[in-house]
């Protein structure tokens, strides 16, 4: 999901979370007993036990491993890197490779972010010999034949071609400039026609020998598989590589405020994006910005500006905002689409409840159907598969939250005051926002 438009998505979530609301994320966390397991070759992993199916669900990231270290001029190298892992690896190749998956009934898949690069690894208790060999093949030692490195780049040139003039494509672009530039943030993970077609095998391999590690290395395990097992498994597949990631440095960067950046483009619909400084996932002060923010239009049909664009005057079909905790950055975000003759409006009416929501907060009652909400939905959006266990447990290392995150969570929330709201809300949107527009009309 596209870090720059996620929020407008967000709202779909609200659906899941009705149907299963019986849940307690107190008694879902009890459930979710995660233990601590350190490899003989001092590989960390965070394991919760799961024998209720035959099944080993495994998520690993390698922090600070993603599109931020392409290559200047070799823009999407990490990207490519990603649809390639599966492509052949050791003296398997290919075709071979993809049908020894298949019959086993592996999954496994990469993706590269802007700050980590990350893996989902997926197997049956059966296979997991045969299983785990693939895994680490993939990893250490991936052929990059030059008919799947023509394929998968040929398949991310074309996405590209195809999103030339995709207003939602423009607006990310154009946003990203404008609140990150000249930084690479501002560059696109996937590359442009240029970058790409530079990207060589040789660079791809240097890529990857560079950048995982042990030592930006964090797993999470949930399912049929106990820590000694699991120890063995880690020294198996990440012990080949190298220990200490040789990253190219970040700058850390605030969101550029105050812009306007019109994007000009003859389509029904302008693409409207606008941004601020947010709190990092660390700071004190994340769960009073998350509620905030949850007010405001963190994806729930009740918020603000859903009820102010989409529910009074019917401007657009959806609106949201989100918080996002870069590695380098911190920003809180916000999308809409609507007709190019009511941009300006919908763009005004934004601008008005940033304004009303800095001047006096949520209220009282708000405030509370926040934190209900942002208390039960955590479950089923973090909690509900092995995988996104899996998942929230790397999340959770990434993030240096504590193994007991869990189960403090609610407590945390909890503890956030109407006061404490009142004073971040002043704090995080009192500033002018940046936005970009694409379409017929701006701002």
């Amino acid at each position: 999901m596209n870090a720059f438009t996620a929020p407008l998505r967000r709202a779909a979530s609200l659906l899941g979370f009705t149907a299963l609301t019986v849940l307690s994320l107190a008694s879902v966390a009890e459930a979710v007993d995660i233990k601590e397991v350190t490899s003989p070759g001092g590989i960390h992993a965070l394991l919760v036990e799961d024998y209720t199916n035959p099944l080993i669900a495994m998520r690993f990231a390698f922090k600070g491993a993603g599109s931020t270290q392409d290559p200047a001029g070799k823009e999407g190298t990490a990207n490519l890197l990603s649809g390639l892992l599966d492509e052949g690896a050791g003296d398997i190749k290919s075709q071979d490779f993809q049908a020894k998956l298949d019959e086993l009934g592996v999954a496994l898949s990469y993706d590269a972010g802007m700050d980590n690069f990350s893996g989902n690894f997926r197997t049956i208790v059966e296979n997991e010999d045969e299983a785990f060999r693939l895994l680490k093949l993939s990893l250490n030692e991936p052929r990059f034949d030059e008919e799947p490195v023509a394929r998968i780049r040929g398949q991310i040139a074309a996405n590209i071609r195809a999103n030339e003039q995709d207003p939602g494509t423009l607006a990310s672009r154009a946003f990203r400039r404008t609140v990150f530039p000249n930084h690479p943030y501002a560059r696109p993970v996937e590359g442009t026609q240029e970058s790409l077609a530079a990207v060589s095998a040789d660079d791809l391999k240097s890529f990857r020998s560079k950048v995982f590690a042990k030592d930006n290395l964090y797993v999470g395990v949930v399912g049929a598989i106990d820590a000694e097992t699991l120890k063995r498994r880690l020294d198996e597949t990440f012990g080949p590589l190298r220990d200490k990631a040789e990253l190219t440095a970040i700058p850390d960067i605030q969101p550029v405020t105050g812009k306007v950046e019109a994007v000009a483009l003859d389509v029904p619909q302008t693409q409207i994006q606008f941004a601020l400084p947010g709190v990092k996932r660390k700071d004190p002060d994340f769960f009073a910005a998350y509620l905030v923010n949850h007010v405001l239009g963190g994806g729930t049909f009740s918020s603000r500006l859903y009820q102010e664009i989409r529910e009074k005057r019917g401007l657009a079909y959806g609106v949201g905002t989100g918080l996002s905790s870069f590695d380098h950055a911190a920003m809180l975000a916000g999308s809409t689409a609507t007709r190019a003759d009511k941009a300006k409006e919908s763009v005004s009416i934004i601008r008005a409840e940033l304004k009303r929501m800095a001047e006096n907060g949520p209220t009282a009652d708000e405030l509370a159907k926040a934190k209900a909400y942002v208390k039960g939905s955590y479950a089923v959006q973090n909690l509900s598969s092995s995988l996104s266990i899996a998942s929230t447990l790397v999340g959770i290392q990434l993030e240096d939250l504590g193994i007991d995150y869990i189960q403090k969570r609610q407590g945390l929330i909890d503890a956030v005051t109407l006061d404490d709201t009142k004073r971040v809300a002043k704090q995080l949107l009192a500033t002018d926002p940046s936005f970009v527009t694409v379409g017929q009309a701006g701002s």
